[in-house]
């Protein structure tokens, strides 16, 4: 699971405090045991915080050099001898287990991305996905979909795969009444540092916007090109824009100055990912048409739930289960499937009538499976209502609009399936 912002905070504190404090840094660090072509490759001055900043943002690069720093940081002596350590060490425990699964499994095929977050199905964007991170010559990447589908939780996988993958996504929800001059602040706040004093030229929404606002997007292109962090610029509910938008145009110039920008400096040049952007939707710049990859959400269904739970529960078979001879042990596991999708299934379409009744109180389910696990995967008393946002199957547009709070289908499912794997998780 990623360190949020506040840890990383943390961590930069104590970097400048601790790992930092010292007339040579570089010294320091090669002490501390960095390598020293990444110590080389550090642009140190005299200023411990701003050193500190540019060693952490270097180092979130990867897990492997997140790992490093917070193991220096827990070897350091000061640090050591103060209760700030047992914050350290969890971090650097944390990072471990996020190191060790990224080695261990393929990241563009999870479906459990943190604690009990699940992304069901989307099989093709996984791939998508892939071939977009390889591929340094594409550019934008759009998501469609009917709505409710879960095309807004493909920033939950793209925040998944920004820990394993060492880029930096930066979201901006649009709608209604959202401007281009407004999406443009949103950016350069992103991309800027405010400790550096630099104004982005942004305009005010009683200026020309167009002039100015081409401008702007070329800045905040060329700060994230230059910066430490790779940027992912993730343009959510493209949808839900007014057609009379400005913001279409701004899309178009904002892809376009990612395009003529990338050949600079190509491994640190910054994508684009438009979600709910619909091939009827305003096209994009001619240029960009070999600079283009294209996916579409569709709705889980049951083939999709069953597909989770026949792999989650041989992946983690209870402990009684597993000591079963080899036959014994099959079928327990395709019991414990059978209940599992049978309840997570009727808990979503029991969600739909608006009672939350979900899967019951936990006590009744399913009979059958692995020695009496019926009921096993009940959903907690009050259904699935009242979760939160589940990667590839919730969130912002999983409620219905106009609907008075209704919670779509796919909600309901990605809700249902996650209280599945909590309840699973307690019988072992």
């Amino acid at each position: 699971m990623p360190l949020e912002t506040p840890e990383w905070d943390k961590v930069t504190e104590w970097v400048r405090e601790y790992l930092l404090d010292s007339t040579d840094p570089y010294a320091r660090l090669r002490h501390a045991g960095f390598p020293p072509d990444f110590v080389g490759g550090l642009p140190l001055t005299a200023v411990s915080s701003q050193n500190a900043r540019v060693l952490v943002q270097a180092s979130r690069r990867s897990i492997d050099a997140q790992v490093r720093l917070l193991r220096a940081l827990v070897l350091d002596d000061r640090l050591a001898t103060l209760p700030y350590v047992r914050d350290a060490e969890e971090y650097l425990a944390q990072l471990e287990r996020d190191a060790e699964a990224h080695a261990a499994q393929d990241v563009f095929r999870t479906h459990l991305l943190r604690g009990a977050e699940v992304f069901l199905d989307r099989e093709d964007l996984r791939e998508t996905l892939r071939a977009f991170v390889a591929d340094s010559d594409k550019s934008v990447l759009l998501v469609d979909g009917e709505p409710h589908s879960g095309r807004s939780y493909t920033y939950a996988f793209i925040r998944h795969l920004s820990q394993h993958e060492g880029f930096r996504p930066a979201r901006v929800l649009l709608g209604p009444t959202m401007t281009a001059t407004k999406v443009v602040r949103r950016l350069a706040a992103f991309v800027s540092d405010p400790r550096a004093g630099v104004v982005p030229p942004v305009p005010t929404d009683l200026d020309d916007p167009l002039p100015a606002l081409d401008e702007a997007v070329h800045w905040v292109v060329l700060q994230a090109t230059g910066a430490d962090d790779l940027f992912w610029f993730v343009l959510d509910d493209c949808d839900r824009l007014d057609p009379g938008s400005d913001v279409w145009d701004l899309i178009g110039q904002l892809a376009l100055a990612l395009y003529e920008h990338a050949p600079v400096r190509r491994a640190q040049a910054p994508r684009l990912v438009l979600l709910g952007y619909g091939e009827a939707m305003r096209q994009l710049p001619y240029e960009l048409r070999h600079s283009l990859c294209r996916d579409r959400a569709r709705t889980a269904g049951p083939d999709d739930v069953r597909a989770f739970f026949d792999r989650y529960v041989r992946e983690r078979p209870p402990p009684p289960v597993a000591a079963l001879p080899a036959e014994e042990r099959e079928a327990a596991l395709a019991g414990l499937v059978d209940v599992a999708v049978e309840e997570v299934l009727a808990a979503a379409a029991d969600g739909a009538d608006g009672t939350g009744s979900g899967g019951g109180d936990g006590g009744g389910g399913s009979p059958g499976g692995a020695g009496g696990t019926g009921g096993a995967f009940a959903a907690p008393p009050g259904g699935p209502r009242g979760a939160g946002g589940v990667g590839g199957v919730g969130g912002p547009d999983g409620v219905v609009a106009g609907g008075g709070g209704e919670e779509s289908y796919m909600r309901r499912l990605g809700t249902a399936v996650e209280g599945a794997v909590r309840v699973y998780r307690a019988l072992h």
